[in-house]
């Protein structure tokens, strides 16, 4: 009989051992039972735990809590299982298992690769990650069913955080439980904020029972601090919701102070008011003080742009340099309670701009985020450096930065103030991923961004977007996560790695389809790129038109493909497949609506779009674990109904 023994006590120890048991088990069904069990002097077996516990070195880490050192040394028999802290055990675990041939390609039992086996191989190997932040944050419309899912999905390909938006995420889960897009098909299960709470609280839980890093709120803090509601975001409101003697407190924009166009969280505050800055330090401690769980709480601005407060006394410096007057604030109050929690701030449209008369005092609290969130990503990275020029900041008539490269030359004035360290938000999973309906170029971005990044001083990227990014596969996300881990792992070999165990021993078949799909579905029209006149719109083009409406054979190719593996011996692979056979439908069902569009035949393809839209929405019951009914269906409105910027293109 096998032994698991903790030789260290912490929850993620607990939790790393019965994964270990759990898996070992199912690849060896007939090995017998696995005991768990505590044992400081353990000799023999597989032990996990600390690396300090066990006489091992961790002095080569920087910071103990956000690092990690994956341990083992193994034989056949059982051997140690460590690291640094108790997050870095149970990714030694998951690395172990997939030493020994485990793959997980989505979430649930369903993306589970388990190879049967009739013992174990020898394993070795002591690993640190390449990137500090490697996680995901909510957004666009999940269940509690899609954040759970996620957060047992992430350390299994090597991530380590998560991030949960607001106080209360009541706009995207009300997105997914209003079931918008979909009215037609499933009514409306109406959720109350307290519901989304006690959600929240029970995510929060599984993120503590992994040791993963957790992250917190984002945008609201500039309003909670007033006593306006944050859990309003992005809904338009009358200003009612503005508290009796609050609106003092509010940027003065057009001559007036409340709600910026309607819009809460879209709303910022009078930052040169000494009292109004002193309740969001007090509002932000208060918080982190109660939420002794969060590792890294980020304290934004309101979200839109052109809407910071235009008294006399904001206009003597620009916003960024009263952000920073703001976080020097909250760092004194936080250091007056003794409140150890990390603060994370933000270069983001408006305070993109470095300040130019301010710096943070105490830089250790802080950890700096560049969030580029209005860049394209079509044929993205600088082909020489960073060589933009950003134009002086004007207050609110301020351009949205375009390329990643603006955004690089954003982060590198803001270097030369803050030298601690930093990751990006990004934004691969928003409306980018349904660009390339391949994946394929997609993926290969995300891999050489995450490392482009490395190069330049940024640790890590958190994603923001969609949580289900699994049709028809997902490669995006295990891209992500595999190149995070090791940015030396070449992009080839994770493809390789991932369609091998997803599609079995004709995985080149499939592979080649997609590559088809990229070639037929042009990534670039479909950034908007491809208009051969911008008179008529941004998505004429009769080129683009002929091709799609000639993409049936490519989806016929592709259901012979489906008939001829429509089972497999492996679940994963059935499950695959089925997939497949769904992302088929939606191909040839988008090929004839941007046909349309395309031809420049709005009215028709409009037509066809809320037809495909409510037919499609009757698989959403089958398929929301994989595929984001709302946010694929908001994106391609977008594209042919409502020519939406790219801001609208997020939050619509």
């Amino acid at each position: 009989m096998m032994t698991v023994y903790k030789i260290s006590a912490a929850s993620a120890i607990d939790f790393a051992a019965e994964e270990l048991k759990r898996y070992l088990r199912m690849m060896m069904p007939e090995a017998g039972q696995i005991a768990v069990r505590y044992d400081r002097e353990a000799k023999e077996g597989f032990r996990l735990g600390l690396l300090s516990n066990l006489g091992l070195d961790a002095s080569d880490v920087e910071d103990g809590h956000l690092d990690e050192i994956l341990y083992a040394d193994c034989d056949e028999r059982g051997g140690i299982l460590a690291g640094n802290n108790p997050r870095a055990v149970l990714l030694a675990v998951y690395e172990y298992l997939r030493a020994q041939g485990c793959r997980w390609l989505f979430p649930g039992v369903d993306g589970e690769y388990i190879p049967e086996r009739t013992g174990l191989s020898a394993v070795n190997f002591r690993i640190k990650p390449s990137c500090r932040y490697r996680g995901f944050a909510n957004a666009t419309a999940a269940s509690q069913q899609t954040n759970m899912e996620l957060i047992d999905f992430l350390p299994k390909i090597g991530m380590n955080t998560f991030m949960f938006e607001f106080r209360i995420p009541t706009y995207y889960t009300d997105r997914y439980y209003n079931h918008v897009n979909n009215e037609k098909n499933r009514p409306a299960e109406p959720v109350t904020p307290r519901q989304i709470l006690a959600w929240k609280r029970s995510c929060e839980s599984e993120i503590d029972r992994r040791g993963l890093l957790f992250h917190d709120v984002g945008h609201g803090f500039c309003i909670d601090a007033f006593g306006i509601d944050s859990s309003l975001a992005w809904y338009k409101s009358d200003e009612s919701h503005i508290p009796e003697g609050a609106r003092q407190y509010l940027a003065k924009v057009g001559g007036r102070r409340g709600f910026f166009e309607g819009v809460p969280i879209n709303t910022n505050f009078c930052m040169s008011n000494p009292a109004a800055r002193a309740l969001v330090a007090k509002n932000v401690a208060d918080y982190a003080e109660s939420h002794q769980n969060v590792d890294l709480l980020h304290v934004w601005l309101a979200d839109g742009i052109n809407n910071h407060c235009e008294c006399e006394k904001c206009k003597q410096k620009i916003p960024s340099d009263w952000y920073i007057d703001m976080l020097n604030d909250i760092d004194r109050e936080m250091t007056e309670r003794n409140i150890p929690t990390r603060i994370v701030f933000l270069a983001y449209v408006d305070i993109s701009w470095a300040p130019e008369r301010t710096a943070l005092i105490n830089p250790d609290r802080f950890v700096f985020m560049l969030a580029p969130f209005t860049r394209a990503y079509y044929d993205s990275i600088p082909k020489k450096g960073v060589n933009a020029k950003n134009p002086p900041y004007e207050r609110n008539n301020i351009f949205l930065a375009s390329t990643l490269e603006e955004y690089l030359a954003f982060y590198s004035d803001w270097r030369k103030t803050y030298k601690g360290t930093a990751f990006a938000f990004e934004y691969h999973f928003c409306w980018a991923e349904y660009r390339d309906l391949s994946s394929l170029g997609m993926a290969k971005l995300i891999g050489d961004e995450v490392r482009l990044y490395k190069s330049i001083g940024i640790d890590g990227v958190v994603e923001d977007g969609d949580l289900r990014p699994f049709l028809p596969n997902g490669l995006l996300l295990y891209t992500l996560g595999r190149t995070l881990f090791n940015v030396n792992t070449p992009h080839r070999d994770i493809v390789s790695d991932y369609f091998s165990h997803l599609y079995g021993e004709h995985h080149k078949d499939f592979l080649a389809f997609f590559e088809k799909v990229g070639a037929c579905f042009d990534w670039k029209y479909f950034s908007g790129l491809g208009s051969e006149d911008a008179r008529v719109g941004k998505y004429y083009s009769p080129r683009m038109a002929e091709r799609l409406a000639a993409a049936q054979p490519l989806i016929e190719e592709g259901r012979a493909l489906v008939r001829a593996h429509y089972n497999a011996e492996r679940r994963v692979q059935t499950v695959a497949v089925r997939l497949f056979a769904h992302y088929l439908d939606l191909l040839e069902s988008t090929a004839r609506v941007m046909a349309k569009k395309a031809a420049g035949e709005d009215g028709e393809a409009k037509a066809l779009l809320l037809s495909f839209e409510e037919e499609f929405g009757k698989r959403e019951c089958e398929l929301e674990r994989y595929f984001n009914h709302c946010f694929f269906f908001s994106y391609l409105r977008c594209l042919v109904i409502t020519h939406a910027s790219k801001l609208d293109l997020v939050l619509n």
